[in-house]
């Protein structure tokens, strides 16, 4: 009897785990209701706490949707985005009020356009074509290839809406994690005189670069249709080019979330024209990388997690992340002598090379 209980026990456990990831989608579609909705950006013009009339009436819902918002309610508050008083001071109604996951959707550490981006439907509906892309050869093209005719980047080319959400995400990223950068690890960017962001986009990251330490002369360089939107008076200099031909001179190097985009091949290239534009080690030359550095069996379990799904997200841009053994065969094919990782990023870490 006991092994009829616990063997009912497990096969119940196991369905669980099962549907927890089969409708792990809800909670991602929760989050992007609350953010077409902006519920987070009411409850923090309420001081943070506010009751669901409050948000209804903020969010501009009709008061009959009430019982449907507190269902969704239920979901953010279950998966930690916010977090709920069931017994408010004085009764009534209960508060829903922000966590610091939900405090990353406002604010100046908001991140709200990058997830935005991951998931808009041109993002999401690419993975429901991912058993089938799976069944083709490779080489091939990308899972958003496969799906739509033609590459994320094309597509960003064609459509000036797509493109801004891409290029909008990519900044909201650059301030939140540059900030964090800098912090945890400034001694990557001290002794050096001029920076060079390769890929850098808009700037975002380079002008926080530049702000922090004032005597790096940074620019950027970006492919010329970038370059156009390139906001004015940063005090960054913005510069027309492709890396894959090759990189202006600079002591440093910096590429934030880029070679995760390319093949072995593709970043063995791009390192090689960063390893010609910089002076030797000696003189202070170096290249700078913000990336993942999958740790397999790591110790922390969600980051374990994260960085596996990650690695899967990449293949919408036939992208790849990479452990550390992977990184050291780039690095060193690429004519480099040495490099050091921090792991001070989260997922991610500073990765810094030497000539």
């Amino acid at each position: 009897m006991a092994l009829t209980t616990c063997t009912n026990q497990a096969l119940l456990d196991a369905q669980l785990k099962l549907w927890h990831t089969t409708f792990g989608f809800i909670k991602s579609m929760a989050l992007k209701s609350a953010l077409d909705l902006r519920i987070a950006d009411a409850i923090h013009s309420h001081g943070g706490g506010a009751t669901l009339p409050q948000v209804v009436a903020a969010v501009k819902l009709h008061p009959s949707k009430i019982p449907c918002l507190r269902r969704l309610m239920r979901v953010l508050a279950a998966t930690g985005v916010f977090s709920v008083d069931q017994s408010p001071s004085g009764g009534g109604e209960p508060e829903y009020t922000m966590t610091p996951v939900s405090r990353l959707l406002v604010g100046s550490q908001n991140i709200a356009p990058f997830i935005t981006m991951a998931l808009n439907p041109a993002f999401v509906s690419p993975f429901l074509e991912l058993g089938t892309w799976f069944q083709k050869e490779l080489p091939g093209p990308c899972v958003f290839k496969h799906t739509y005719g033609l590459t994320l980047w094309e597509h960003a080319g064609r459509d000036a809406t797509f493109n801004a959400l891409v290029n909008d995400s990519m900044v909201s990223d650059s301030h939140f994690i540059m900030d964090i950068a800098i912090k945890e690890c400034p001694g990557a960017f001290l002794g050096i005189s001029s920076l060079m962001d390769v890929g850098g986009g808009l700037g975002a990251a380079a002008q926080t670069i530049s702000k922090a330490f004032p005597d790096v002369k940074c620019s950027v360089v970006d492919l010329d249709h970038v370059i156009a939107k390139a906001p004015s008076d940063t005090g960054v200099q913005y510069i027309a080019g492709d890396m894959f031909d090759s990189v202006p001179p600079a002591d440093a190097m910096f590429l934030k979330w880029i070679l995760h985009d390319w093949s072995y091949e593709e970043c063995v290239k791009i390192l090689k024209n960063c390893k010609k534009a910089i002076p030797p080690r000696e003189e202070g030359g170096k290249v700078i990388l913000i990336d993942m550095v999958v740790e397999e069996g790591s110790s922390n379990l969600k980051q374990g997690e994260m960085q596996a799904l990650y690695d899967i997200f990449m293949t919408i841009i036939n992208g790849i992340e990479r452990d550390e053994q992977e990184w050291k065969s780039i690095f060193f094919e690429a004519g480099f002598s040495d490099y050091k990782i921090s792991p001070v990023l989260g997922v991610r870490s500073i990765i810094e090379l030497y000539p």
